[in-house]
């Protein structure tokens, strides 16, 4: 299945291409959301960056388990004990990262215009050199993976009548995005926390950008006349 070199120590794959594998039918991804303006809704902001921490969290996971696998089945070379039953398991790994993604995919713009901004705001003295690179890496891959989620909807639209997921020609297909998207999912994996890292330093500046906590209710006494 042809796909784009993973980053070292992340991905390790048969030195051959690896033929397109089945897969049971997964969720499609949403459809594309587009710009999102900057928004002072400082609960739907928590609900993205909640996203965003159960993404980083779950992709670890995936990569984790993955990594165990490749152990586990490949020799000291890298090359794997049995490419059929490697290729399938890093092609359920593809697709495990792609569901996991989705729930962050609606909010993710927002979290980036946000973050963009909130790093024009701060003080020199707390912004981190490498944040203005990974926004970037970040905005590339959601832009990547929007394209070829357009893509994927018009090769489901072509397919035969007759391919069903469960079906080989479905499948095939449906594996193939994956494989395509994993790379960017691992960029949003690898580079998210940095939208983490700029909402924290943002409150910290106390910058209106920032959920702030709300404080709970003063208690109100009235004095007796």
């Amino acid at each position: 299945m042809p796909g784009h070199a993973p980053p070292a120590g992340s991905r390790r794959s048969p030195r051959q291409p690896r033929q397109r594998l089945a897969q049971p039918g997964r969720p499609l991804a949403a459809e594309r959301t587009g710009l999102h303006l900057i928004s002072t809704d400082h609960h739907a902001h928590r609900d993205f960056l909640r996203h965003l921490d159960d993404y980083l969290s779950d992709s670890k996971k995936i990569l984790d388990a993955w990594d165990a696998y490749s152990d586990e089945h490949t020799d000291l070379d890298g090359w794997p004990h049995d490419d059929h039953a490697y290729g399938m398991r890093a092609s359920q790994r593809d697709a495990d990262t792609l569901t996991a993604f989705e729930p962050l995919r609606y909010g993710a713009r927002h979290l980036l215009a946000t973050a963009e901004t909130q790093l024009a705001l701060l003080p020199e003295n707390t912004v981190q050199s490498r944040w203005v690179y990974q926004l970037g890496v970040l905005r590339d891959a959601l832009d990547r993976l929007d394209e070829l989620h357009e893509q994927w909807l018009q090769t489901r639209d072509a397919l035969p009548t007759t391919a069903k997921p469960g079906t080989a020609d479905f499948d095939d297909a449906l594996a193939e995005h994956h494989a395509e998207s994993w790379s960017y999912l691992d960029d949003w994996a690898t580079n998210g926390k940095a939208l983490r890292e700029i909402n924290s330093a943002a409150r910290k500046a106390r910058s209106s950008l920032a959920p702030i906590p709300v404080p709970a209710p003063v208690r109100r006494i009235t004095a007796r006349k």
